[in-house]
């Protein structure tokens, strides 16, 4: 089982908290796709012949893709790699994207999942993230989704900003649960350095994140989606029974992957590479036949640690077993006994051979992770 991620790196503006590699000019695009198109033969080996049963397309804005950029490279993939035929094939979206006829050009070329950022259905918190859509769009796009044939659907929300009230918080959520969307992703809002929300609350401009009321939000959340019968199986996604994002899961299970695109990670078990996040650089070395990217090989407590760090992130939990036939059993009695000042805080179950995160100790899950660091 193997992924393939491929990064769109273009937006039509700029979100004020993301730090994500994009350019708001798409000046650049034709010729990175065509360069892309040039990677993926280039790296038609990396995944060493195995299956392939997700693809995601993320970004920056994948949905501004012409159907034509999006078909070629779905169709060089195909031809390169073998891919499952019931693969999960998800594209990330703007609600402004989404009109019914790219909705039906998306599904001819084969994505059977969205990921929409709506973010939020209240008009105060669009215009605070300076997000290109509007309430009556977020709602709009996810019943055209529906009414396409879309029936894997994801949408981001965005809890703990300074305009979302709990009633609006709790408005948002309910509105997704009474809309059918199968999963939810859900992300406290966090200030990243060299980011607009960043300067702005250095200058003032704008309160800095409460993170009580984050903490707050993230708790009424699980309950919430708790009593309308989804399933917190990671930290941040919840999901109906079956429909658990096959593609993210990949990477918190250490299932290799291929990242194709300026910036996009690639991982095949032992070593982690990243391609330069520079659009331009990108496209001048895949023309000199060349993949700019840096490679890190991965040592057995490096991977140890990333093991429990995803694992913890997880309803499943760190499975003792496995971590006792990876890195040894005495590796897996010291992780025990690390974790049991964890376990008698009420934070962390050792449920069935496994660490498990109580709901309580899932807010501090970065914290915890880094204390059973070897």
């Amino acid at each position: 089982m193997a992924g393939i991620y491929l990064h769109i790196p273009f937006c039509k503006q700029a979100c004020y908290y993301c730090n994500f590699h994009f350019s708001t000019s798409l000046a650049l695009q034709p010729a990175l796709i065509k360069q892309m198109l040039h990677e993926i033969m280039l790296q038609k080996d990396y995944l060493a012949g195995q299956t392939v049963t997700s693809i995601y397309f993320g970004g920056g804005t994948p949905s501004l893709l012409a159907k034509e950029d999006l078909q070629q490279l779905l169709d060089k993939l195909y031809n390169t790699f073998k891919i499952s035929t019931d693969a999960e094939i998800t594209l990330e979206a703007n609600p402004d994207d989404l009109s019914p006829e790219k909705l039906r050009d998306l599904r001819a070329a084969g994505i059977n999942r969205l990921s929409i950022g709506v973010q939020s259905f209240h008009e105060e918190d669009l215009r605070w993230m300076n997000r290109a859509h509007n309430s009556q769009q977020a709602l709009q796009c996810i019943r055209d989704a529906q009414a396409a044939g879309f029936n894997n659907l994801t949408i981001d929300l965005i809890y703990g900003g300074p305009t979302l009230t709990d009633e609006g918080w709790a408005a948002n959520v309910q509105q997704a649960i009474d809309l059918g969307v199968q999963h939810l992703s859900c992300y406290a809002l966090t200030v990243e350095p060299g980011t607009a929300l960043d300067q702005f609350i250095r200058k003032k401009k704008v309160p800095a994140v409460d993170i009580d009321k984050a903490a707050r939000h993230f708790e009424m959340l699980m309950q919430w989606t708790t009593k309308a019968g989804y399933e917190h199986y990671e930290i941040s996604n919840f999901a109906l029974p079956g429909w658990h994002s096959r593609h993210n899961s990949s990477y918190w299970q250490s299932q290799p992957y291929l990242g194709l695109g300026p910036s996009a990670h690639s991982f095949n078990g032992h070593s982690r590479q990243w391609n330069i996040a520079n659009n331009a650089l990108y496209i001048k070395s895949l023309e000199q036949n060349t993949i700019p990217f840096e490679l890190e090989e991965l040592t057995p407590t490096m991977m140890l640690n990333e093991y429990i760090m995803t694992t913890l992130r997880t309803s499943q939990g760190c499975l003792l077993p496995v971590v006792a036939k990876r890195f040894g059993v005495d590796t897996r009695d010291t992780l025990l006994k690390m974790a049991r000042p964890i376990i008698d805080k009420g934070w962390m179950v050792l449920k069935e051979d496994a660490l498990v995160l109580t709901p309580e100790g899932r807010l501090f899950a970065d914290g915890i992770a880094s204390d059973l660091f070897f």
